[in-house]
């Protein structure tokens, strides 16, 4: 794979629906903006509450698409692996490019079982393909390991990179260490992109961003002013993008009649709020998701505020391609207030 920013896109909902048109516009975004490649229904892409029709339908979308203007990636992935083998298929014959298989949730196989009985099947039916294990721990409740990752490159050659979003970077040496100088880590989290990218023991080849749903081409540039070593450049446009890579998971604290309570807006909630801010099609996150709390909300409005006051340039290629006012919209008192809870506790 190309060393990159891949956007984990969303998935737009009008009325608890698809919304494909919408699907369309935020793909062209992505498309006219540069972006080295798009992930069809990954975790951004709320694949959890989506039927397999509509998993399937947004795969055929996207890599019609993506074919011939950037690479492809459909997330397959189970805790059945029968479901990832159908799912897989599906997508290598809609002509996607790579597929990403996230660790098998809930079930809780051993690092062993993920190796031999979920990720080998899918490479082995499908060598034609790029297969990217996701390892995502802190969702998925287990994990496999590099060991099994490097025991996985050697019998299966289309496992060529993995998507290291466990936070620990310990785990992400042991990983470059185990797997050697020829295989891809790609950052699950942006805000560790530019850490992950410079430290020699990682050498990660880039991203799979969901903060590049809102800004595909800035992210992209930062991918490629650290692998070109322009660190000057690089550190000015990340610190730009700072607020923007905080939208993957917004913590508040909130009242209730019991005490105070920890409230975690996960991804993608915070990122379709801020979407929805800026006039982008998005819509609302499916249930069991729903909407922010006044205090979250806030936080993403305050975010927004800081980029357009400090970088409004980052946010330009949204004004131009959605024909909005973002200023105008961050001071919308009602459309602030459609976005979040009428009661929490």
């Amino acid at each position: 794979m190309k060393k990159g920013c891949y956007t984990a896109l969303v998935t737009p909902f009008r009325n608890d629906l698809v919304d494909y048109e919408g699907l369309d516009k935020l793909c062209r975004f992505q498309i006219e903006n540069n972006v080295t490649g798009i992930l069809a229904v990954g975790t951004t892409g709320e694949s959890p509450t989506l039927a397999w029709d509509e998993h399937n339908s947004l795969i055929e979308n996207i890599s019609k698409q993506t074919k011939g203007k950037c690479f492809c990636i459909a997330g397959t992935g189970s805790n059945n692996t029968n479901e990832a083998l159908s799912a897989t298929r599906h997508a290598v014959e809609a002509g996607v490019d790579a597929v990403l298989l996230v660790d098998p949730y809930y079930n809780g196989p051993s690092s062993l079982e993920i190796r031999k009985e979920y990720i080998a099947p899918v490479a082995k039916t499908f060598p034609e393909i790029t297969v990217i294990p996701y390892i995502i721990p802190g969702r998925t409740g287990t994990q496999m390991l590099p060991e099994d990752i490097a025991l996985l490159k050697q019998e299966c050659p289309n496992v060529t990179a993995v998507k290291e979003a466990t936070g620990n970077i310990d785990n992400m040496k042991r990983t470059r260490e185990v797997c050697g100088p020829d295989f891809d880590i790609f950052s699950g989290d942006d805000a560790l992109l530019v850490n992950m990218m410079t430290d020699a023991d990682i050498a990660a080849s880039g991203v799979i961003s969901v903060a590049s749903n809102i800004v595909p081409g800035p992210t992209t540039r930062l991918v490629e002013l650290v692998a070109e070593g322009k660190m000057e450049e690089a550190e000015t446009l990340h610190s730009a993008l700072k607020p923007l890579f905080k939208l993957t998971s917004v913590v508040t604290m909130e009242e209730t009649p019991f005490g105070e309570v920890k409230c975690i807006a996960r991804n993608p909630l915070a990122v379709k709020t801020a979407m929805q801010i800026l006039g982008m099609p998005a819509g609302n996150c499916r249930k069991p998701l729903g909407k922010m709390t006044r205090k979250g909300v806030a936080v993403v409005v305050a975010y927004l505020t800081e980029v357009m006051a400090n970088n409004p340039e980052l946010l330009a290629p949204v004004e131009a391609f959605f024909g909005v006012d973002i200023n105008a919209r961050l001071k919308d008192d009602a459309l602030i207030e459609s976005l979040v809870y009428s009661e929490t506790y």
